[in-house]
């Protein structure tokens, strides 16, 4: 993965800001049901009900943030770095497809498959990149 296909290092913050925001805000969604955020048409009408209109939004803020987060370039971009970039990649999508196919077989619920396929692969990436990198820091500084 070559460093100019990535975001530049602030976007990290802006990913974290973008995921941390969506917390609270689908929190405070569920809490209030957001049955009519559109007040064009009342609620249970149509595929654009205030529900599926907040739970696009939420869910692309939280893609988005973890897609910033997850693709920012470090503050020293070498080799190693792209490595680790590219193997915590491969296991993120051999952890994404064993849910997969495990929800497949096992679960009935399309939808809630739907955000798992759209959110861990990128949360687990981010997950193994960090620690990998945390364990080589915590090496170096041992040495």
């Amino acid at each position: 993965m070559k460093s100019h296909f990535l975001f530049p290092y602030w976007c990290r913050y802006l990913g974290w800001g973008l995921v941390i925001l969506h917390v609270p805000l689908s929190l405070l969604g569920h809490a209030h049901g957001m049955t009519n955020i559109m007040d064009s048409q009342p609620a249970g009408t149509g595929p654009f009900t205030g529900e599926h209109m907040f739970f696009i939004c939420t869910s692309l803020m939280m893609v988005a943030g973890l897609f910033l987060v997850a693709f920012a370039k470090e503050k020293v971009e070498d080799e190693q770095i792209w490595h680790i970039r590219l193997d915590s990649l491969r296991w993120a999508i051999y952890v994404n497809y064993l849910i997969l196919i495990t929800s497949l077989v096992f679960i009935e619920d399309v939808g809630h498959m739907l955000e798992l396929n759209l959110w861990v692969p990128l949360i687990f990436f981010i997950v193994r990149f960090r620690w990998v990198i945390f364990r080589l820091n915590r090496s170096a500084r041992e040495e």
